[in-house]
């Protein structure tokens, strides 16, 4: 989950309530270049990683952003091994 920060507004993305079996390949194509359009447009990213857990797909948005030379800041604590 994500907090996506620019200087004018602050835009929530909250985590998906389905299953992975439930989602076919085109959507989820849709929704990683939508997080990536909004990772692209923020200044920064604020990960709200509860308890320390960042999935998969959060992994690869953040590893977007990096790329992007965004700033992430992150709720808990978070070492990259």
């Amino acid at each position: 989950m994500f907090l996506y920060v620019s200087r004018r507004y602050i835009l929530y993305l909250f985590p998906a309530f389905y299953k992975k079996e439930d989602i076919d390949e085109k959507t989820k194509k849709m929704l990683d270049e939508m997080h990536k359009q909004k990772i692209h447009t923020s200044e920064e990213i604020y990960v709200i990683n509860v308890g320390g857990y960042i999935g998969e797909s959060t992994k690869a948005e953040i590893e977007y952003a990096k790329a992007k030379s965004k700033e992430i800041f992150y709720l808990v604590s978070y070492r990259e091994d």
